[in-house]
């Protein structure tokens, strides 16, 4: 496309593209990031062929999308302007798809027999269901229902790799409100009366992060500052160093809509001054970089990126920087230190960044859902964005939903839904009809929470009452068939293995802490142990360098005080009640509730299982290797766990 000079050329490019745009048009969006995993791309070219085959080509375009949210039924598309949803495709189900459109209003394929509502252009075997109903339209699914998408408002709809599909969504509008009508301070007024407050974890308010480097004293600008640029005396950084296990919300932005956190940056630079700016993202994301390069590249040839912005002679540009994995990198100094060439390690504070930053100069850092927002505030106002949410904790929320939970996937509510909403409505429930457990929050730095909790409001201060932190967005549910003893040691194994090891209470705390966890998990643990490592924990979290160390306890502390019976099943009667710490249970069928299907005979790998059709079966115990596959198999909850011993006779 031909270089932006103005706002106004930028307006009459955005009226163009709408003026172009056929909005009857049957569009087939693919998820075409995260769902390549399950064979999107081959399903995508099946689309392909068979539009040609059937001459559609003028009438059905495919549009290769971002993260649509509802992963568990990937590979997905959604059929517009019909609204129509479609998962776990296959190259097979491509024609039934294609006839259907080709069709419109007349019933192509065989219906469930129980399918309502009712649509003659779905083919209802491919759409949602729950409960042995079927969902056609994306409206109507649980799932989408109840979310509120403003930072995930492109994701999923528009080709992420085109500039003219942000454009024509009002992209880059809000930048050039800001640099044709609006002050510095304009902007942080308006982000500090939105309440938006940083979503990496930290929740600290947005506005005020700006308002501070906007005041700091501006260091006379050198020939030339680190990493070769001239005259930069300020920086604005996009942390996209997502490392928190099972979270994926940074990575879905950047892969789905990463002109809205470009834009959101620009934003946040002019409000403070700043000319240079880093995009630090993980090498494994590979989508994401590569998303995200084209997208500066392609904001930059077209004159808005760079030198004299829209002809506003605002400067901004932006590095892409891959990071290397280390978890401690999203700790804010050890990410600019990471930038800077140095090992990613932690500085003690104050200073804080935006006093001396990156190369000692005033630095703003803020993650990439929260840079996702800010064109969103600045068009519509922040009070329309406070509008939403609770008191203290405004605007919406994405989390990345895994685990035990029937509807993975990404979604966006407001602040203040509750986990059972999110979990229950949202999620479907628990996978395999099975009993909800807990709720890991925060990653590894945050805590698990009971079923007590599941009416808990998402907040800030409310989940941080609760026992967790909010975090970066990870929400891990669990099952009656996870050990929290177990759960509390794989946490602490991750964080113990991320310490840069810079200070002695996360280096050695977190080492000692996993080797009494491990302990219990071994059957090994001795009377005393819960309290030493409690106190331990709350010494590790009281005196750690940053915030790593200060968080790394959280889930053995969380565990301690919702789940401290099942760290005394495993001290005092060395059994695992959940069937997961080896050589701390055995399995054994209930022939009360076994009907003889012979799954589990049929699976289990050792020969271990015996019984003859349609009667009780029986495990033989001397060759059972409890690795568990019976019990994921048995659809009647037969089998579970049983203490090799009878319980209290461990001493």
């Amino acid at each position: 496309m031909s270089k932006v000079n103005t706002g106004k050329e930028l307006q009459s490019l955005r009226e163009e593209l709408i003026s172009k745009y056929d909005s009857t048009k049957t569009r087939i969006r693919i998820c075409s990031t995260g769902c390549r995993a399950r064979g999107a791309l081959k399903i995508r070219d099946a689309f392909h062929k068979e539009i040609k085959n059937k001459n559609l080509t003028s009438k059905v375009e495919i549009v290769e999308t971002g993260c649509q949210g509802l992963c568990a039924y990937a590979p997905v598309v959604s059929i517009d302007p019909a609204g129509i949803f479609y998962g776990k495709l296959t190259e097979k189900d491509v024609p039934a798809i294609i006839e259907s459109v080709a069709n419109k209003g007349k019933a192509t394929a065989p219906r469930c027999p129980s399918g309502e509502p009712n649509r003659d252009d779905a083919v209802q075997r491919l759409c949602y269901t729950e409960n042995k109903k079927i969902y056609p339209e994306i409206k109507q699914i649980p799932f989408f229902k109840s979310q509120n998408k403003i930072v995930l408002r492109n994701c999923g709809y528009i080709n992420p790799t085109s500039l003219n599909d942000y454009i024509r969504r009002n992209g880059y509008a809000a930048i050039a409100k800001v640099l044709t009508g609006m002050k510095p301070e304009d902007v942080i007024d308006e982000v500090i009366k939105s309440g938006l407050r940083g979503r990496g974890g930290a929740g600290f308010p947005t506005g005020l992060k700006w308002k501070f480097a906007s005041e700091a004293k501006r260091s006379p600008p050198s020939e030339t500052s680190g990493g070769g640029y001239k005259s930069v005396d300020k920086y604005f950084i996009c942390n996209g160093d997502e490392g928190d296990p099972g979270a994926f919300m940074d990575r879905a932005v950047l892969e789905g809509d990463p002109h809205s956190v470009i834009e959101g940056m620009m934003i946040g630079a002019y409000a403070i001054g700043a000319n240079h700016g880093y995009i630090y993202v993980r090498a494994e994301y590979p989508i994401a970089v590569e998303y995200s390069t084209l997208a500066v590249n392609l904001a930059r040839e077209s004159g808005l990126l760079g030198e004299n912005i829209i002809g506003s002679g605002f400067n901004f540009d932006i590095t892409i920087k891959q990071g290397a994995g280390a978890f401690v990198c999203g700790e804010e100094t050890a990410l600019m230190a990471s930038i800077e060439g140095k090992r990613g390690m932690p500085r003690p504070r104050p200073p804080f960044p935006a006093e001396s930053g990156l190369w000692g100069k005033p630095t703003v850092i803020n993650n990439v859902e929260t840079l996702a927002n800010i064109p969103y505030i600045i068009l519509e106002s922040g009070n329309a964005y406070a509008s939403l949410g609770t008191k203290g904790s405004k605007g919406t929320k994405v989390f990345a939903l895994a685990g035990r939970v029937k509807n993975t996937g990404l979604v966006e509510v407001p602040m203040g839904i509750t986990l059972r909403q999110i979990i229950f409505e949202m999620g479907g429930g628990i996978e395999r009809e099975k009993e909800f457990k807990a709720v890991q929050m925060g990653g590894p730095s945050g805590g698990c929470l009971p079923a007590k909790h599941l009416d808990t409001p998402i907040d800030y201060e409310t989940i941080k009452e609760a026992g967790a932190i909010m975090g970066s967005g990870g929400m891990i549910v669990m099952d009656n068939t996870t050990c929290m003893v177990d759960i509390a040691r794989y946490f602490l194994d991750f964080v113990q293995k991320e310490s840069c090891g810079k200070c002695v209470p996360c280096r050695i705390g977190t080492k000692r802490m996993l080797e009494i966890v491990t302990r219990f998990t071994e059957g090994k643990a001795q009377t005393g142990d819960i309290e030493k490592l409690q106190k331990l924990a709350e010494s590790v979290r009281d005196t750690s360098l940053c915030g790593l160390g200060q968080t790394a306890p959280n889930p053995v502390l969380s565990t301690i005080q919702y789940f401290r019976d099942e760290y005394e099943s495993h001290l005092r009667d060395k059994f695992c009640p959940s069937g997961v710490c080896k050589g701390l249970f055995r399995y054994e069928i209930d022939v009360e509730k076994c009907t003889g299907c012979g799954l589990c005979l049929k699976n289990c790998p050792a020969q271990a299982i015996e019984g003859n059709k349609k009667q009780p079966h029986k495990i033989i115990q001397d060759q059972c290797e409890t690795c568990g596959i019976c019990v994921e198999k048995c659809r009647f909850n037969a089998i579970s766990p049983k203490p090799l011993k009878p319980v209290g006779s461990v001493k």
